[in-house]
């Protein structure tokens, strides 16, 4: 009999091993992160005493998503995974989330459908070192001062409240942040996580009618990251963002397709989500 619970510290271990065989490269403060930003939202299932796979999800008002699921290999097949999304998504449910993205591998979409989400459209995972690069030198770094116009921005562009995940990313100093104002307004933010041997692009936020700033955004981040293994999502009709990531040193690995449960939402800009597991 399966039995899903929350995920405590003492469960780290398991998670980064089992999320590890998918060649997924986590450590356990990746799961601390997602206990910071959702501490009901991460679960462990069991078997008996024995934990077979792990869940994360993360909700921001009316919007949520649907993040990392991994189960023992003897246990697929059983229910398993499909038990571990449907207890997510009652949870996002109960705290009002009205739509659930989360991005598929290939191979899983099928499985995906059968819980009633529903593929919208194809991201390209690109990775790769970085190439030292000039830009302009256009837009600044952000400062603290900055993060309420950046989370207003953020409300605009996406549905839901990304408060609570943008002021986690600011409070690490070592994570790289530009921002972009025209005529003292802002038309656009980039963040880069910057680990200890790799950094991770994203979010980036930019006008629907100003994918020239969104590249230079990126070009800025990418300038303070030369010869660091950096990893994107990116939309795969992004064509200008691909060919810039790629110049930068960047290839693209594999696609995932984004898919929905409920509504679609208002996406009205240039996108580059934090990261698979939290949109």
């Amino acid at each position: 009999m399966f039995r899903p619970e929350k995920m405590n510290p003492r469960d780290f271990a398991f998670a980064v091993q089992l999320a590890n065989t998918m060649d997924w490269n986590m450590a356990e403060e990746d799961f601390e992160f997602m206990l910071k930003l959702e501490p009901e939202g991460c679960f462990v299932l069991f078997e008996g005493d024995e934990r077979v796979g792990i869940a994360t999800c993360i909700s921001y008002g009316k919007t949520g998503c649907f993040g990392n699921l991994a189960v023992k290999e003897e246990s697929r097949r059983k229910g398993a995974g499909t038990l571990l999304v449907k207890h997510a998504v009652d949870y996002l449910k109960a705290k009002g989330v009205a739509t659930i993205g989360l991005y598929a591998y290939q191979h899983l979409i099928g499985f995906y459908e059968t819980v009633g989400f529903k593929p919208r459209d194809e991201f390209a995972v690109l990775s790769g070192k970085v190439v030292p690069i000039k830009t302009a030198g256009t837009f600044r770094k952000a400062t603290p001062d900055d993060l309420p116009a950046m989370m207003k921005f953020a409300s605009g562009c996406l549905d839901g409240d990304r408060q609570k995940l943008l002021k986690l990313l600011f409070m690490d100093e070592g994570n790289v942040c530009y921002v972009a104002f025209r005529h003292g307004e802002i038309v656009g933010f980039v963040v880069a996580k910057v680990y200890d041997e790799m950094a991770e692009l994203g979010p980036l936020l930019c006008k629907l009618d100003r994918e020239d700033v969104a590249v230079e955004l990126v070009r800025n981040a990418l300038q303070e990251l030369s010869n660091v293994e950096v990893f994107a999502c990116v939309p795969a009709n992004q064509k200008t963002l691909l060919e810039t990531l790629k110049a930068a040193g960047l290839e693209e690995k594999f696609r995932v397709t984004r898919m929905f449960l409920g509504p679609i939402p208002t996406e009205n800009c240039v996108y580059i989500p934090e990261s698979l597991e939290r949109g």
